[in-house]
């Protein structure tokens, strides 16, 4: 018999020992990342009383897996969309948070005097605040329905979008080893050029073949194509240049606009927490006592600049965006630890070898502190907030909450001009990046291709007129696009001084459109340089007025905006839209909120008027979704089933209430499971039997024994059914179904 592989019986030690600790760790009601990483040190190179993992180089590439899986759930989370809807207040307190703790960071290395490249990655690391442990801590307290809960969530995604961006710097300096501004800028360019690019034509293409597949494809045949998909685009996203991490997110984020998106959440969840887990394990793996000792002062600062950071500038960072100061505190003393990210950063460095071997233990315990430190940081908010309304001058706590009651709206009104701008220079970049990426797929792939089955001259024409027919529709829609909207309307009729301008910014587009003819051609011709604006021109002027040419382009941007609006339509139809009346609700200090009724919850079956919800908690519910139904404005009647969702109304405290004792009032779980097992057994009616001459209706054997009896015995291989009217006699022998406990109760 072979030998089982290493890396197989590593996979167990780390499987076994990280269930053990996770249930022990579940058992103490702390976060499942702190078991995984402890089960890590416990089967480490570092910890040497119990087995220890012997290949860690391959443990590493499954965490790098992990590392993957966890970008791209975070991706299928994520929403384009949704930040645009959040307005500018959760960007406000992202920049100010993120920018403000990266600098506490880099000054507290420096303190240590540590060099460079571990400040800038120790300041990375604090800048990331844990959305899993956040998350859990919301859940655990109970806070999860508050108002001020769904701002930090806000902040938490735009930070681990930050975050992304910010490994791609963080190794952009590393492998060069200090980027100057111009190599930083030139690589901020090319991530916006590569998200935009892959980000448009995903959304183009990947819902469009989930559309046309639809029928054939089931849950196991979409679990592989997703995560097909994001292998896939890691492996783009590492040939041009970017993490492996990066291409999962951006695949997740396309993924998120599908109607299959809700779907493709739940089968990858088991994939990623089987990954997730090996990747917090190996930071276990990592920790070592002696560098924990040997750092210990480093730690004990780095937990207070997190802690005392976090407190203040995550506080101020909420006030700067709009909340009022007992928010803005509830919110930033919730910020105040470090997690996955940090970890990831942490990752990211020791793989390209530029940080020290003993950021990552101390990142590490840093984490466990700050960790531990969360649900009490949380709780500690108010009271900070009432010693402080006690002690601050009484004009500075109203100063301070005037200016989040006077903060502008996000959805101000802007002036058509403003309005007319903005959609230009997107849809001229959109449109640039897409005519730069076919124009590099050509030159690299079909050019070489066609050159060696046609003579030099004839390969770069067929080559240069097929990459123009490829583009055109690109450049038509830079040039007309917004020409005939309401905006631009409006602007060339109420005033002719901006007749100038409109026409300007026309005259702007159409040289970028001959830009582009004039690089395809200049690269594969000698013609004089002007021939060939000329040529350039001339072919605008076509593309301008090709009627065929018009009907492609708006046919492949109505198709892109059905793909992009494809899981709004769905939640359109499915009644999973959220009332638009919700925003109005948050001036008055009330929101809506969703819960989700347990499997085993007591309510079901009850109708909303025997649970009398709002005498008793004050909350009011507004819909109720059902599978792929809703229904507004239930009456009393409405009966309440297993797996409802209540959109309900009410305050913090009373969505507090009202979610505690949801969860609450469950049916107790059945712990002596096996004596419930139904058993079969044969009766026989004897003479002296307390049912002789008793009906079954009268026998009590279903009301009073808990029992059933299936048939009456006739012959060998015959049972015939009981009817409730028949009498036993002398005799009869039954077939009764029932537990092991109930059986012997009727038999004795």
């Amino acid at each position: 018999m072979a030998d089982l592989p290493i890396l197989v019986r590593d996979l167990a030690l780390i499987l076994i020992v990280a269930g053990i600790v996770t249930i022990i760790f579940k058992w103490l009601k702390q976060p499942l990342v702190l078991g995984y990483i402890v089960a890590g040190f416990f089967v480490g190179p570092n910890f040497s009383l119990f087995m220890t993992v012997d290949d860690i180089k391959d443990i590493e590439i499954w965490a790098t897996i992990g590392i993957m899986f966890t970008l791209f759930s975070l991706g299928l989370d994520f929403s384009f969309k949704k930040i645009l809807k959040m307005g500018s207040a959760p960007l406000i307190a992202t920049v100010t948070i993120v920018f403000c703790m990266m600098t506490l960071g880099i000054l507290a290395g420096h303190l240590f005097g540590w060099d460079n490249i571990n400040c800038i990655f120790l300041g990375g690391m604090l800048a990331m605040s844990s959305t899993t442990i956040i998350y859990k801590a919301f859940d655990d307290l109970g806070l999860r329905q508050q108002n001020f809960s769904s701002l930090v969530m806000s902040v938490l995604i735009l930070e681990d979008i930050l975050a992304i961006v910010m490994m791609v710097m963080l190794a952009a300096v590393a492998g060069e080893g200090g980027a100057g501004s111009g190599e930083m800028l030139s690589k901020v360019l090319r991530i916006g050029f590569f998200l935009i690019l892959w980000f448009v034509v995903g959304i183009f293409v990947i819902p469009q073949f989930l559309r046309s597949t639809r029928k054939l494809i089931n849950s196991e045949t979409l679990l592989i194509v997703s995560i097909g998909l994001c292998c896939l685009m890691a492996v783009i996203s590492t040939t041009v240049g970017f993490s492996s991490a990066f291409g999962a997110f951006v695949m997740g984020s396309i993924l998120a606009e599908t109607v299959e998106a809700e779907k493709i959440i739940k089968l990858v969840e088991p994939v990623k927490n089987l990954f997730g887990a090996v990747f917090f394990v190996s930071v276990g793996m990592l920790v070592d006592p002696q560098i924990l000792i040997d750092y210990a002062g480093s730690i004990a600062v780095l937990v207070m600049v997190i802690v005392v950071g976090q407190a203040v500038f995550g506080s101020m960072g909420f006030l700067f965006s709009g909340q009022s100061l007992k928010s803005a505190m509830r919110c930033g003393f919730s910020m105040a630890q470090i997690g996955e990210f940090s970890f990831i950063i942490a990752s990211l460095g020791l793989t390209l070898g530029v940080v020290g071997d003993f950021l990552y233990p101390v990142v590490v315990a840093v984490s466990v502190i700050t960790t531990f430190l969360t649900p009490y940081m949380m709780k500690a908010a108010v009271p900070c907030y009432d010693f402080l309304e006690k002690h601050l001058p009484r004009n500075w706590v109203r100063r301070l909450n005037h200016l989040a009651m006077s903060h502008p709206s996000s959805k101000s009104q802007h002036g058509n001009w403003k309005r007319l701008l903005t959609a230009m220079t997107i849809n001229t970049v959109v449109y640039s990046i897409l005519s730069s990426a076919a124009i590099a797929m050509m030159f690299t792939f079909f050019l070489p291709f066609v050159r060696r089955l046609l003579p030099l001259v004839w390969a770069n024409v067929a080559c240069g007129l097929l990459t123009i027919l490829i583009i055109s529709p690109f450049l038509r829609a830079i040039i007309m696009k917004k020409n005939h909207s309401e905006e631009f309307k409006a602007l060339w009729t109420e005033n002719r001084l901006n007749r100038l301008p409109l026409g300007f910014t026309i005259m702007v587009r159409i040289v970028v459109a001959v830009a582009f003819i004039f690089y395809v051609c200049n690269s594969l011709s000698d013609f004089p340089k002007a021939v060939l604006i000329s040529v350039g021109v001339a072919l605008v002027a076509i593309m301008i007025q090709s009627r065929s040419l018009k009907r492609r382009s708006i046919t492949m941007e109505r198709m892109f905006v059905m793909n992009l609006r494809s899981r709004d339509i769905q939640a359109a139809v499915n009644g999973k839209r959220r009332p638009l009346f919700e925003g109005r609700l948050l001036d008055r200090d009330i929101h809506i909120a969703e819960f989700e009724v347990p499997a085993d919850s007591k309510w079901t079956g009850h109708t909303l008027k025997d649970l009398a919800l709002a005498t008793k908690y004050g909350v009011h519910v507004s819909s109720i979704l059902r599978a792929t139904h809703r229904l507004n404005i239930p009456e009393g009647d409405f009966v309440i089933y297993p797996g409802d969702i209540l959109q309900v109304i009410g305050n913090d405290t009373q969505l507090a209430t009202f979610g505690k004792v949801l969860e609450r009032e469950v049916v107790e779980e059945d712990y002596d499971l096996e004596k419930r097992e139904m058993k079969l057994r044969r009766m026989v009616i004897e003479g002296d039997s307390k049912f002789v001459g008793k009906t079954l209706a009268q026998s009590g054997i279903r009301h009073i024994y808990n029992c059933m009896v299936v048939g009456l015995e006739e012959g060998l291989e015959n049972l015939s059914q009981v009817k409730p009217s028949y009498v036993f006699e002398k005799g009869d022998i039954i077939w009764v179904v029932g537990e092991e406990d109930d059986l012997n109760r009727l038999m004795a």
